[in-house]
């Protein structure tokens, strides 16, 4: 029989991957190269089920003989390795980002003479509606708390978006944009203590009570299905820490960062303008341990903040204590800089790659804004997070309406400051 591949992700199997299978299936021996959470990861979103719960379904489809992993998006590796008479596809990746793949394809067939069949796409059969229809459908608690793990074992870097209410959380939830051909989106949202004050017209020192903040929480669940990082500034308490993380883990939220410091809360990039002191190594360590031990999931993550270089330190008091923080049973690290050039950022994140970990490393922008993500990328940094750039945003935009409205004595010209009602009505599902 001749040997026939084909490539897939098989993550809202319909009847059009059937409809593939089964002409496939026509035309010899059909080994599905299933792609893997990394490769689909690398040009779209991480697939509900992950690669083994989909390599089960595939493997009993009655035309498929085999399933092997497809590592990338690149078929080239799988090809060249198995040599197939044919490649099965549907027609629909001649455009798109796809086409330069199918290009690929084609040239590496050709070296022993295979031959590409492409099947007509199915009409009326939408993975992209399905999509959505399917994430309409909402997410529960387990889902949402183990999505960061698997981002992070799918993709170099992810990108995290501070929320602060149900509307910035869909900003979060749906903001795409196309660069060089491939769609960017976040990865995930992140709770800020300081945002989540401000928006409630609160001082950022703990003002705002850990009830009133996991309320938050839960108003921007009810709208999203992606991961939440929630930051805890110092987790308080070690015994009201434990009880932080157990509210969390239990709502779906999946990590919690807490910085090394004790005392009143004080914003980090105000540095040594204002009294900060810093916790003892072994005090923050127990803190992680006791929490770590309250546990009940293995998905929830407990990031530990090291302030050492915000605080000028040096660089030997961050790699000490943040080594201390991992043996701990820290499950990644935040090391944070008031530096814009983010010089020591990078001079930390090499250092890093020496500690023998496969903690994520969590970086905040704020401050060093220049370096692009491709740069965090190369320098081994694994979670970038946008934390406040929403509400800072959004409250010039505001004061600017509201100052028009005053000079005019009307709303007319502050019309083309804003959304339409209309667009304001079809932004939240259910409205109209």
């Amino acid at each position: 029989m001749k040997r026939v591949y084909v490539g897939m992700s098989a993550d809202l199997l319909h009847p059009g991957h059937i409809n593939i299978i089964k002409e496939a299936a026509k035309l010899g021996q059909v080994t599905v190269g299933l792609l893997t959470d990394k490769a689909i990861a690398s040009y779209k979103r991480l697939p509900y089920l992950d690669y083994n719960q989909r390599k089960i379904v595939v493997e009993n489809l009655g035309d498929v003989y085999n399933v092997i992993a497809q590592e990338t998006l690149d078929y080239r590796p799988n090809l060249e390795a198995l040599k197939p008479d044919i490649i099965v596809h549907g027609d629909d990746w001649r455009v798109g980002v796809q086409s330069k793949v199918r290009a690929q394809v084609i040239k590496t067939m050709g070296q022993w003479d295979g031959k590409l069949v492409e099947i007509p796409y199915t009409q009326g059969i939408s993975s992209t509606k399905l999509n959505k229809s399917f994430k309409d459908q909402g997410t529960t608690p387990d889902r949402r708390r183990n999505e960061l793990r698997r981002l992070l074992a799918a993709k170099d870097l992810i990108r995290i978006l501070e929320v602060h209410s149900g509307l910035s959380g869909l900003i979060a939830e749906n903001v795409s944009v196309d660069v060089n051909g491939k769609p960017h989106s976040f990865d995930g949202m992140w709770s800020s203590s300081l945002t989540d004050s401000t928006a409630k017209g609160k001082p950022d020192i703990e003002a705002v009570d850990m009830t009133s903040r996991t309320s938050a929480v839960d108003n921007i669940f009810e709208v999203t299905t992606k991961p939440m990082i929630f930051d805890a500034d110092t987790g308080g308490k070690t015994e009201h820490f434990v009880f932080t993380v157990r509210t969390l883990e239990r709502l779906g939220v999946s990590a919690v960062v807490i910085e090394d410091k004790i005392g009143l809360k004080k914003n980090s990039l105000l540095g040594n303008d204002v009294a900060q002191t810093q916790d003892s190594i072994e005090g923050f360590c127990n803190k992680i341990r006791t929490a770590k031990n309250g546990l009940i999931s293995d998905d929830f993550m407990i990031i530990a903040r090291c302030e050492s270089l915000i605080l000028d330190k040096g660089m030997d008091d961050a790699v000490e204590r943040t080594k201390a923080y991992l043996e701990a049973g820290a499950d990644g690290i935040m090391i944070h800089s008031r530096l814009a050039d983010g010089a020591e950022i990078m001079e930390y994140a090499k250092l890093y790659k020496d500690f023998n970990t496969t903690c994520p490393l969590v970086v905040v922008p704020s401050s060093f804004d220049k370096i692009k993500e491709e740069e965090f990328r190369k320098a081994g940094i694994n979670i970038v997070i946008y934390a406040n750039h929403i509400l800072r945003a959004s409250y010039p935009a505001m004061q600017k309406v509201a100052q028009t409205i005053l000079a005019n004595e009307r709303g007319f010209e502050a019309r083309e400051q804003c959304m339409s009602i209309k667009e304001i009505l079809e932004i939240i599902p259910g409205t109209v």
